[in-house]
């Protein structure tokens, strides 16, 4: 029996295809370190005992604005790891990462605990909420605007 691959079967395949790899990226990798709920993220940043850093892009700060006590850092900067050394007074100074969902935030965690900062925290509620919790906005904590000044 021959069998062709017809366009309504092409475009069915491609399909599942496409939303295994939406599934894919936005399933929450496990970080194995710290994390911190987004109020105990705002509390300690405000209070000083961590360097928050919003990862997301410029855009993404745009719509929502910048949560109160972070510092937008958008992790696609090929000088991201120098960029973050600069933001932090040594490697071992804690600091917590926080993205839209808590997908990019758990990745870069990772990285940069590879990378030899040994204090890197998690915060995987993200910016617009997750499995993790509501997420910053819906807890209603405060926000700044982003002003287009370098991330």
């Amino acid at each position: 029996m021959r069998t062709f691959l017809t366009r309504r079967t092409f475009g069915l395949a491609l399909l599942a295809g496409a939303g295994g790899l939406v599934v894919w990226r936005q399933t929450r990798p496990t970080y194995e370190g710290e994390a911190l709920s987004v109020m105990e993220a705002h509390g300690e940043a405000v209070a000083g005992r961590i360097v928050l850093v919003d990862i997301r892009r410029p855009d993404e700060w745009s719509l929502t604005g910048i949560g109160e006590g972070a510092q937008p850092l958008d992790m696609r900067r090929k000088d991201f790891e120098s960029a973050l050394a600069e933001l932090l007074t040594d490697r071992a100074a804690p600091v917590a990462l926080i993205c839209a969902r808590g997908v990019r935030s758990a990745r870069m965690a990772t990285r940069m605990t590879a990378a030899g900062f040994s204090r890197v925290i998690d915060v995987p509620e993200g910016m617009l909420g997750s499995s993790a919790g509501p997420g910053w906005l819906a807890a209603g904590l405060p926000v700044r605007p982003y002003t287009g000044s370098p991330g």
